[in-house]
């Protein structure tokens, strides 16, 4: 049976640089919080800043009637709610799953009746915007819900975003629209990196090239924030290749429900698929430009002490 509480803290499931941010940006506001992440190295840091931590899921049960799962994919989901010491079975009735991860919208509605079927409310909210904007409680949350739970969790929501829209009644909507979302990111970005092995490919320097599109028609919000990485020679991960492949699955997983061909999306995670094949899948999503370098024999720029910005997906 679940256990009865009436604790009040909001647990945080995956303390990395997302669920990190998220979880500062809420304590504060003043709320208790307590953190939980399987890698010591991230709980340490999280205790350092002075939150509390736990390792295991499960031993949120006792303290949280809210949980918010910041974590990387499906299977993780599974793993925390219905693994071993599986949490959905221990949250006290009526207790908050806000669901966080990038996942299948018909993997969100069937997640949304299993907790049902646990008594516990699930909001389906995909989140946009990166690390800066999390630690800073200024992400957008692409949500979907019954009222019950958007009240519920509304302190919680309000404390770690900017925006929160309301899309639906019912887990599938918010992760419909994060994975159009995620559509558009992936294909920007290797628009962005194949339009920069263009212009290097011709001879044009590419500090003069993104000056010159960043103030002209073809420039994108991710062209704008993802080609610095690429000049800095930096491709420490800020969002690594291997979202994209995962994420642009996503999308043609949905297409394929649908029958609903998405030639542009292919095109762009074949690019990263060829990139995470070529070993660079723990690289930041920018290293997709990589693949150009492989295939032509690009001289791309080399790592050097410039600055760039966090990124979003």
């Amino acid at each position: 049976m679940p256990q009865q509480s009436s604790a009040n803290a909001i647990g945080i499931i995956g303390l990395g640089a997302m669920g990190a941010g998220i979880a500062g940006a809420m304590r504060a506001c003043g709320l208790n919080v307590i953190g939980c992440d399987v890698s010591e190295q991230a709980r340490r840091a999280f205790t350092a800043e002075g939150g509390r931590c736990v390792a295991h899921p499960h031993e949120l049960a006792a303290e949280c009637r809210i949980v918010v799962m910041v974590v990387v994919n499906a299977e993780q989901v599974e793993t925390v709610l219905f693994g071993d010491d599986g949490l959905a079975a221990r949250l006290a009735s009526r207790s908050l799953i806000v669901q966080c991860a990038t996942v299948a919208p018909s993997y969100a509605r069937d997640l949304g009746e299993r907790l049902a079927n646990h008594d516990l409310m699930m909001l389906d909210a995909p989140i946009s915007g990166g690390a800066v904007k999390a630690k800073s409680g200024h992400l957008s949350v692409m949500a979907s819900g019954c009222e019950a739970a958007f009240t519920m969790g509304s302190e919680a929501l309000d404390a770690m975003a900017a925006q929160v829209y309301r899309l639906g009644d019912s887990p599938g909507v918010g992760s419909s629209v994060k994975l159009v979302n995620q559509h558009l990111a992936g294909v920007h970005i290797a628009a962005a990196a194949e339009a920069m092995a263009l212009g290097i490919r011709m001879g044009i320097d590419p500090h003069t090239l993104y000056d010159v599109i960043t103030h002209s028609a073809g420039n994108s919000w991710m062209f704008e924030n993802r080609v610095p990485h690429i000049l800095a020679g930096d491709y420490t991960p800020l969002s690594a290749v291997d979202i994209f492949v995962k994420d642009l699955n996503l999308v043609h997983q949905t297409g394929r429900e649908l029958t609903f061909a998405m030639p542009v999306a292919a095109s762009a995670l074949q690019q990263f698929t060829a990139a995470s094949g070529a070993g660079l899948g723990k690289e930041d999503d920018a290293a997709v430009i990589k693949v150009y370098q492989r295939l032509s024999g690009l001289d791309l720029p080399a790592a050097n002490d410039t600055d760039h910005s966090e990124v979003t997906s």
